[in-house]
């Protein structure tokens, strides 16, 4: 049997084409978001703490700790796509790309718009990668693994878990503040829209993916 989740047979240009535009969006979204200074969602809260306590950037964080999450995934019995391997690695290496050129704005205005332009980005790339049907991302096959051999529902669990590294990540010096409430608010509601209208076929998607 294979590691990785067979490919879906169909629509599979289609698949891949919108799984790496949505992981390249998402990426972009995510360096909107730190620029703005105005808070991020509690797994790029913990990146960023970790990447300033260890100096390296936040895109190489965000790799290693994707690694680390799909070590977790063996006693859990969770098998990663395509899409799965691309998202933990092309995220983080999109952010440090894109944080070279995204100018660093002191205005509160345009710090806002780029709070905005990243939650809605955010919410668009988190349904092109999802509805590609590719395998989900590292942080979300852990909660969902851990919901299936726990008992747990995918509500407590991911409440839990992004609870921990929020909490973790501010200790560490992460950024939280109006933006990582805004975007708690905001990314079900979006997501909830986003991913059925970017779905192929019968994606392998799973209840409540709405992180990566």
């Amino acid at each position: 049997m294979s590691i990785l989740l067979p490919l879906p047979s169909d629509q599979r240009a289609r698949r891949l084409a919108q799984l790496y535009a949505g992981l390249a969006l998402y990426g972009f979204s995510t360096a909107l978001l730190v620029n703005s200074e105005l808070g991020l969602d509690p797994w790029d809260v913990f990146h960023q703490g970790v990447a300033e306590r260890t100096d390296i950037t936040i895109g190489v964080a965000t790799v290693v700790i994707s690694a680390f999450v799909m070590l977790l995934w063996i006693p859990l019995r969770q098998r990663p796509g395509i899409g799965t391997i691309s998202n933990a690695i092309l995220i983080g290496l999109v952010v440090d790309a894109v944080l070279t050129f995204l100018p660093e704005p002191d205005e509160l205005p345009v710090r806002t718009v780029f709070l905005i332009s990243g939650i809605v980005l955010n919410g668009v790339a988190t349904g092109m990668y999802i509805g590609a049907g590719l395998g989900p991302g590292p942080r979300d096959g852990l909660m969902t693994g851990w919901s299936a051999r726990s008992g747990r529902s995918i509500r407590l669990v991911r409440t839990l878990i992004e609870v921990g590294v929020l909490i973790v990540g501010w200790l560490l010096g992460g950024t939280v503040g109006v933006g990582t409430a805004a975007y708690a608010l905001a990314i079900g509601p979006l997501a909830h829209v986003f991913i059925p209208a970017f779905t192929i076929g019968r994606a392998q998607t799973v209840e409540a993916q709405e992180g990566h």
